[in-house]
């Protein structure tokens, strides 16, 4: 394989389906997939046909460490429906097959079964796709006389794909990130707690395109140091998805002391969150955040039955996007755990909404009972020294 040349094509999902702003979008794809690679080597990254392709530009930047490593960072771009190795090779079927026979038998060597699918784009060449495929099997079983051809549930898919330059032979192909390019669709800021549900919500938000920033509360010492930690964890490991990330940290200990001492137990967490949007409301607008994005479930805890999102959201200024609302814990534990957050967030370390949790937290409040409620606190002069205690610590994506 020394004289092979290997190429990662990246195929684009939904953004296959936009009109005249395409290039937009496109644009935005390109500049996420430049940035990851150029801490790699030296590659060239184009767009063509619906693709994107990331060609190397000399022998260290062609090496297996380096693609390797370059692989792994595009399946995290958001944008790509699917990503291939593939070895490039001329537009001729005895080219073809020379690259077949030296390129897949590697890739092959742990598979029983496999079929050829091929792809024509350029139709001034002179083989039909189902003729290209049968040339290939066919050399594919003289080199690998193990392998048997399974066209209905093979283990491995080779794939053939005659483009605009030059032809692409590929065994097998990933499953991307999905969604829209990051950055293309606003900006939100997060509620970012220690738990499993907020790293996710943030995820999801970034994979429709949205770029994120955090705001996450606390109230040493009743919180630890190593609770604010684990939400910096948490950051870096949304960073992984994004590059950058900036957290915007609230102390709320006197609030939530000021809130044991004068109100109703059964009212704190409910008090709590009203304190929580407008502080994070705050926040976004010094940020240039037109929504709020938060972890909620419907229905999965106290503070998040219908009637308490609806108590609780009326404190903010502006909309409250909650990406997981339809979701059971089940799912939202296999997102968490897909995307890398899932450890960390179950580390053992309390956060704020832990502090002075009611003993039988209302589920079913009425917005005026609560509005009463706030009525025993300064709530204005609490909102301006939480927000005299803020400060943003930026996580950047770790190579």
């Amino acid at each position: 394989m020394e004289n092979i040349k290997e190429v990662i094509l990246c195929k684009y999902g939904e953004l296959i389906l936009k009109g005249t702003n395409r290039s937009t979008f496109e644009a935005q794809l390109l500049r996420e997939v430049r940035r990851r690679a150029k801490n790699y080597g030296q590659y060239e990254v184009y767009a063509n046909q619906s693709t994107v392709y990331v060609e190397p530009l000399d022998d260290e930047s062609a090496g297996e460490d380096a693609i390797d490593a370059l692989y792994r960072q595009l399946k995290k771009v958001f944008g790509f429906v699917a990503l291939c190795r593939a070895a490039v090779c001329e537009k001729s079927m005895d080219a073809i097959l020379e690259v077949a026979k030296a390129y897949l038998p590697e890739k092959l060597a742990s598979a029983k079964t496999f079929k050829c699918e091929s792809r024509r784009s350029d139709k001034k060449f002179p083989f039909a796709s189902p003729e290209i495929s049968g040339e290939v099997g066919g050399a594919v079983l003289d080199v690998c006389p193990h392998l048997t051809v399974d066209v209905q549930d093979p283990d491995v898919v080779v794939k053939i794909e005659v483009r605009e330059r030059f032809a692409y032979v590929h065994a097998g192909q990933d499953k991307g990130a999905g969604g829209m390019p990051l950055g293309s669709a606003g900006k939100g800021m997060l509620l970012l707690s220690g738990g499993i549900d907020s790293p996710v919500a943030g995820w999801r938000m970034m994979k429709r395109g949205m770029t994120v920033e955090c705001v996450h509360f606390e109230s040493f010492p009743y919180t630890s140091e190593a609770a604010r930690e684990k939400v910096f964890e948490l950051a870096r490991e949304l960073a992984e998805y994004c590059g950058k990330i900036k957290v915007h940290v609230i102390s709320l200990t006197h609030i939530q002391e000021e809130m044991r001492d004068r109100c109703e137990e059964d009212y704190f967490t409910l008090l709590l969150r009203r304190f929580m949007m407008r502080l994070a409301s705050r926040s976004a607008e010094e940020n240039g955040c037109p929504v709020l994005v938060t972890g909620e479930s419907l229905g999965q805890v106290a503070s998040q039955t219908l009637k308490s999102m609806v108590v609780t959201e009326d404190a903010a200024d502006r909309p409250v996007f909650r990406p997981l609302v339809g979701m059971d814990k089940e799912e939202i534990i296999v997102t968490s755990r897909e995307i890398g957050t899932y450890d960390t967030s179950i580390l053992p370390y309390d956060d704020c909404c832990t502090v002075f949790t009611p003993r039988h937290p209302r589920t079913q409040p009425e917005l005026a009972k609560v509005v009463r409620e706030e009525g025993r606190l300064d709530v204005d002069a609490l909102l301006e020294e939480a927000w005299a205690t803020r400060h943003c610590v930026v996580i950047e994506q770790e190579f």
